[in-house]
């Protein structure tokens, strides 16, 4: 029997795993707030596909068999959606994390008893309206242990994520690729917000010379981590996911429009860190922090 599917966080990722997950496993959702009965979901074709997500709260867990548990939580919500299941888990539990940004994923790795698998995806999602999340762009996830531990499972869940049309390949070096979707997150991310624009817009000027300018910033602080530029150099890959999500509302977009705490520090705070450790000038990417902190602070 396949292994079940606990998804907690069902926002637009979470809900998007649920919809392609629950065609071939057992599923169920968790979040604060109690969900719709059906959700839909609108391809990027524009079908419509509906189906009944069954969901649980916390207190439930302990009488479904939980095979995986998946967070899509905020990266900020993580470690406190976990301590608060933590207790009605069995130790061993599989736990994959979804987040934007670097540094609970080592939290969590140290912390969990059982294995920690990072996810990093590039599949673009919103959610529309209280139960249509909608496919805004194909992508491609790689999943793997900080460590290049656990290869059977890292193998098995891709397949398993392959399976239902979401293209998924288990790597070894998870945080070379966590640190490369977060160049990508913080070329796209804070500006689309700042300008409540999809992704396709930075394309156009005067958002274009604004993406170069954080590239060239982004460049030397990867290079300084040792995180080695993917075939075709940083132009090429984040103006690629631009390309691919062209349609999407960047994730901190909906949280600004749905006046939600944003990730800005998540996606931007390892950047300011790791420019500060090296002695790197990143006036674009400190504009675009400081910019969200106030945004930020106005929601508060």
């Amino acid at each position: 029997m396949s292994p079940s599917h606990l998804i907690v966080g069902p926002g637009a990722l979470g809900r998007l795993l649920a919809m392609h997950l629950a065609s071939h496993h057992s599923v169920r959702l968790l979040g604060r707030r109690p969900l719709p009965e059906t959700l839909t979901l609108v391809s990027p074709e524009g079908e419509r596909r509906q189906r009944a997500i069954p969901s649980l709260t916390a207190d439930r867990l302990e009488s479904w068999k939980l095979g995986v548990v998946h967070f899509t939580t905020k990266a900020y919500a993580t470690r406190g959606a976990l301590e608060a299941i933590a207790s009605r888990l069995d130790p061993q539990t599989p736990l994959i994390l979804w987040q934007n940004g670097y540094g609970v994923q080592e939290t969590l790795a140290r912390e969990w008893s059982g294995p920690v698998l990072c996810a990093s995806t590039t599949e673009g999602a919103y959610v529309s309206g209280k139960a249509d999340v909608v496919h805004a762009g194909h992508g491609q996830t790689v999943i793997g242990h900080l460590a290049g531990k656990h290869r059977a499972l890292a193998e098995a869940l891709a397949g398993t994520l392959s399976n239902v049309d979401l293209p998924c390949e288990a790597v070894n070096d998870i945080r070379v690729r966590l640190w490369r979707k977060l160049a990508v997150n913080a070329a796209i991310n804070p500006l689309a917000a700042r300008f409540r624009i999809r992704n396709g817009q930075l394309r156009d000027r005067p958002f274009r010379p604004r993406v170069e300018a954080i590239i060239a910033e982004l460049a030397p602080i990867m290079a300084a981590e040792g995180i080695p530029a993917p075939a075709g150099g940083w132009p090429g890959l984040i103006w690629g996911v631009v390309e691919q999500t062209a349609n999407n509302r960047a994730s901190m977009l909906q949280d600004v429009l749905a006046e939600r705490p944003t990730e800005h520090e998540a996606i931007l705070g390892p950047l300011l860190g790791a420019a500060e450790r090296h002695h790197l000038e990143i006036p674009m990417l400190e504009e675009q922090y400081h910019a969200l902190a106030k945004c930020q602070s106005q929601v508060q």
